[in-house]
């Protein structure tokens, strides 16, 4: 088959047109197995994967004639394949899964506790308003999403020591906001 001696871009040039099976099954066949690790490896449950995997690629497939070649189709497939996960985990975190009697039978927080908790967390989100969008974001990829510096310096197209700077930057920056809340 000749599609597969043909680069990604060069597949979705040649084929999306006029034969968008041929492109699709080719481009699918040689991702399919990295998509499912990466989304393996982000949610540790082999089912959630095998669903992802295949929302992913159906998302994917709706936009390739959108896919620009401002990088390569892998980069641009493995950021989809990286959000969409990300994306999923996080909306599961927010649902509350605990059942009634779980709920009735936990013993109530210490109110205190509780107080000084949310105070934190609401000078945490105030410090991070003061961020940039994007300082928010690559805080956000490293913290919440568990991305590597190498991770999100081949996501941005930067250095790594670009990524670490900015993060270290961004961190100082939330640092002195507490600081300065916290100063009588």
């Amino acid at each position: 088959m000749k599609s597969l001696s043909l680069t990604d871009e060069e597949t979705i040039r040649q084929y999306l047109p006029d034969q968008p099976d041929q492109c699709f099954e080719t481009l699918y066949n040689r991702y399919v197995n990295k998509v499912y690790r990466r989304c393996l490896s982000m949610t540790k449950d082999a089912e959630k994967a095998e669903d992802f995997t295949h929302d992913i690629f159906l998302k994917v497939f709706a936009k390739l004639d959108a896919f620009q070649e401002r990088s390569s189709f892998s980069t641009w497939l493995y950021s989809i394949a990286y959000n969409y996960c990300s994306d999923q985990l996080r909306i599961a975190k927010r649902v509350n899964y605990t059942s009634i009697e779980e709920g009735l039978t936990q013993s109530a927080p210490d109110f205190e506790a509780t107080q000084l908790h949310e105070e934190t967390l609401e000078v945490v989100r105030q410090a991070m308003a003061t961020l940039s969008t994007k300082e928010q974001t690559l805080l956000r990829l490293k913290y919440e999403d568990n991305m590597s510096v190498d991770e999100i310096a081949q996501l941005y197209n930067l250095k790594s020591s670009a990524v670490k700077m900015r993060l270290k930057r961004s961190r100082e920056k939330i640092q002195r906001f507490c600081a300065q809340q916290y100063t009588i």
